[in-house]
């Protein structure tokens, strides 16, 4: 047996009589004390699987110890791996054991060279298309896709996060999409954990985000029947998905994978892949596909003469007004010198909330039901809109009665909802590069002067609202001012639905903060999620790295995902979770007292969220007053991993 490579399994403290799970290399074993002696089998009873070493040792009436399965009973001779019986050929593998010094040793056959699969050259295809982070859940009908990820991950191209939901994985490469413009993949199961993707998909879709969903599937040899965890996932994902096809035997398997990752960058989308089991291990030699000549330079040049009727528009206008929505943040800073250049507010959609600083002079704040009195009255004054990367949702509430230039890169999106006066087909940073040289200021009022009157009685409201303090709680205007004050200009941020949601937009004023909401599905729950795929982003892209990563949320929305922070815990991820308690799901109560329906089924009950925080393992601290908001907020960011700060707060104030 000197051939053998023997592996250490751990203490020889296994009492007589017992058996137990060992693992050498990536095998499982059941590992048997008995009678002084050691022995070693496959752990797989070949029954239905059932895991050996979680069964006990039975003597029979000739005074022989068996090992019996815990799942149906079968019984195995520890020593042979025979059953009662004598049948050789259906008894288990055995491994010689020695006991050295205390210490266990299982003898292995040298390690066979790895036999390349269909999954290893769609995993490599990933790395070649930049994909560098995985979120997922690795399961039954997922293993040899798993296990392609997993050896990508040793070799340092790729890095994973196991979650506890699959619906919090689609929610984190979601945000991750929207932050970086690059996919990142989802991993399930067949049956259930696809499914539970969807609605994390549905967000990426309608915030173009694009995102990789790689979904388990039953063999292909008992497709349709209906066998355990089967459902047909093409249907399943018909609709919110842009790409979705199986991987089958006689795919172009590597192809296959860079149409799906292509489709989910140009599109910005999300593209899926299904993999069946027995496909997943099958022996390939196929080579990996990358992007080199596939990809085109990204830019839409707006047409001449659009161009020139734009600067005719904005040259004849006295009060020009930039609206700028989530489409334009690549463009940013063009839109900031072309505002500088005309002395012209911009304000931002919710989605576009942190592309331009609200401490820059130009800056009017958000503009509709989340936003600021600021915005409004600049474009209740307006002369002409420019709308850039703005999709026009009634939740922006852009009037149609002013004369409107509109640029976006998706013709679909010009006039959507209704007719403009000028609607221009190209990229945005493209349009701002056009149009700045021929522009200038005109002769209308001094509107820079304008907004530091407006930011003056807007802050003084603030102020005198922060004096509120109901029986119930902190108001909102506190919390977000402290958080103003203390937040790194840089931070990520990623934000909630409900009360929560609308004072962060009202209140919270950005110093150069990126901020990612569910914008349009406008999902509960999205936010710690998201700051799990915006800390991976941090991890794996130079520009973001060492950004602080920060999450708000109320307590219904927390609920949905609050388990994750054990995974926050796990990774280390340095992340400032902010949650607003107030023990109801606060919006829904006000659109019931609104609608003049009776408020009912809001309520909730809640733990001590800062105590459950520290049963995680992460920080967590409780505040009661807006006096002690600003110091428990400094306190957790300050800390370099997971921490939560719960801030009990009246539903009334916000």
């Amino acid at each position: 047996m000197s051939d053998l490579d023997w592996i250490s399994v751990g203490p020889a403290d296994l009492p007589e009589g017992r058996v137990k799970t060992v693992s050498a290399r990536n095998i499982y074993i059941c590992l048997s004390h008995f009678d002084d002696q050691w022995a070693a089998m496959d752990n797989h009873c070949p029954h239905q699987g059932g895991p050996l070493g979680e069964g006990t040792i039975e003597r029979g009436l000739d005074d022989k110890c068996w090992i019996r399965c815990p799942w149906h009973g079968w019984d195995f001779d520890p020593l042979t791996g025979a059953p009662p019986g004598g049948h050789e050929d259906t008894g288990q593998k055995t491994y010689p054991v020695e006991v050295r010094d205390g210490e266990v040793f299982i003898g292995l056959e040298p390690e066979p060279p790895h036999t390349r699969t269909v999954t290893d050259a769609m995993a490599e295809t990933m790395v070649n298309w930049g994909v560098k982070r995985v979120f997922g859940m690795v399961g039954h009908s997922n293993l040899g896709l798993a296990d392609a990820i997993r050896r990508r991950t040793v070799d340092g191209e790729m890095s994973y996060v196991g979650i506890r939901h699959e619906g919090a994985a689609a929610f984190a490469a979601s945000a991750y999409g929207k932050l970086t413009g690059q996919p990142a993949a989802c991993l399930t199961i067949a049956g259930p954990g696809a499914t539970n993707l969807l609605t994390g998909m549905w967000d990426a879709k309608v915030d173009r985000a694009p995102v990789l969903a790689l979904t388990g599937q039953v063999q292909t040899q008992v497709f349709g029947p209906g066998a355990f965890q089967d459902i047909d996932l093409g249907s399943a994902f018909e609709a919110v998905s842009r790409f979705s096809q199986p991987v089958l035997s006689t795919s172009r398997h590597s192809e296959l994978a860079s149409l799906a990752i292509k489709t989910a960058l140009i599109e910005r989308d999300v593209a899926h892949l299904i993999f069946p089991d027995d496909v997943q291990t099958q022996a390939s030699d196929a080579p990996a596909a990358g992007p080199t000549g596939r990809m085109s330079t990204p830019v839409v040049k707006p047409a001449d003469v659009d161009v020139d009727a734009a600067v005719e528009m904005i040259q004849a206008a006295k009060r020009p007004l930039f609206i700028i929505g989530h489409g334009a943040w690549e463009a940013k800073d063009g839109i900031v010198a072309l505002a500088e250049t005309l002395g012209a507010p911009v304000v931002t959609t919710f989605k576009g909330k942190g592309l331009i600083p609200d401490s820059h002079p130009n800056a009017g704040g958000v503009l509709g039901r989340s936003g600021t009195p600021i915005a409004s009255w600049f474009m209740n004054e307006a002369d002409l809109i420019v709308a850039l990367g703005s999709s026009f949702s009634n939740h922006t509430g852009i009037t149609p009665s002013k004369p409107i230039i509109q640029v976006d890169f998706e013709r679909m999106q010009l006039g959507k909802f209704h007719p403009v006066t000028l609607p221009i087909w190209g990229e945005i940073g493209a349009f701002c590069q056009a149009v700045t040289p021929r522009v200038s200021r005109g002769d209308g009022p001094d509107q820079i002067a304008e907004l530091a009157e407006r930011w003056r009685m807007w802050r003084a409201e603030k102020a005198g609202r922060l004096t509120e303090e109901g029986a119930r709680g902190v108001a909102s205007v506190a919390i977000f001012e402290a958080l103003s004050r203390v937040a790194p200009a840089d931070a990520l941020i990623t934000v909630d639905v409900g009360n929560n949601t609308y004072s962060f937009g009202r209140y919270f004023e950005t110093k150069g903060q990126r901020v990612m909401m569910s914008g349009y599905l406008g999902s509960i729950g999205f936010a710690l999620p998201a700051a799990m795929g915006a800390w991976a982003a941090t991890q794996d892209f130079d520009d973001l790295r060492g950004r602080k990563v920060i999450s708000i949320s109320g307590d219904g929305g927390f609920g949905q995902y609050a388990m994750e922070l054990t995974t926050l815990v796990k990774y280390g991820m340095d992340v400032t979770h902010v949650l607003l308690h107030n023990d109801e799901l606060g919006k829904i109560s006000k659109e019931q007292r609104s609608g003049e329906w009776p408020v009912w089924e809001t309520s909730l009950v809640n733990p001590s969220f800062a105590a459950f925080a520290r049963l995680c393992g992460a920080q967590g601290a409780k505040v009661t007053k807006g006096t002690e908001v600003e110091a428990a907020l400094t306190e957790a960011l300050a800390v370099d991993g997971p921490a939560l700060v719960e801030i009990m707060t009246d539903a009334e104030l916000v």
